[in-house]
């Protein structure tokens, strides 16, 4: 039986590695994101593909090229952060914004256009594993709302 006081320790502890992964983010760090991943993640990434399982030499191989996206530091900010603890399984939902100064990358699939500011807001859901003691991220989910009204284009223009 899990008790009050683990459940407040094993949020303390997702809610640090949630602020490492941010600081890892911020810094271009591949390597300090997938830190705390499993060996194998699912992901629903807001670029294609729909649905991806990687291993995590794989997924940092598509964070460098991300990253290469961006001029300086990138803005990522946690807001809204609520986790739920239940045993061995954990989630984290919040609201990211994402910004930075853009660059062309060569070899990337991403089309940005140099000098461009992004900045936005998007959702975040994380699902975690404790494996041999440890919170790792076995489940990432981020996307951006679209406006509903037949456009299909992605709501980036909202705010919380």
């Amino acid at each position: 039986m899990t008790t009050e006081k683990s459940k407040a320790t094993d949020e303390a502890q997702i809610r640090q590695l949630m602020d490492d992964w941010a600081r890892a983010i911020q810094a271009k760090d591949a390597n300090g994101v997938v830190s705390n991943y499993a060996p194998e993640v699912v992901s629903f990434d807001i670029a294609p593909p729909l649905r991806q399982r990687v291993g995590k030499d794989e997924y940092k191989k598509g964070l460098e090229g991300w990253f290469s996206t961006f001029q300086d530091s990138i803005g990522y900010e946690i807001h809204e952060l609520e986790i739920a603890v239940g045993g061995d399984l954990a989630l984290a939902h919040s609201i990211i914004r994402l910004s930075g100064k853009r660059k062309s990358a060569d070899g990337v699939d991403i089309k940005v256009q140099e000098g461009e500011d992004t900045d936005g807001w998007m959702r975040s859901t994380v699902g975690f594993r404790k494996i041999e003691g440890k919170w790792m991220i076995t489940h990432e989910h981020s996307s951006v709302p679209m406006y509903m009204d037949g456009s299909n284009k992605a709501a980036i223009d909202l705010k919380p």
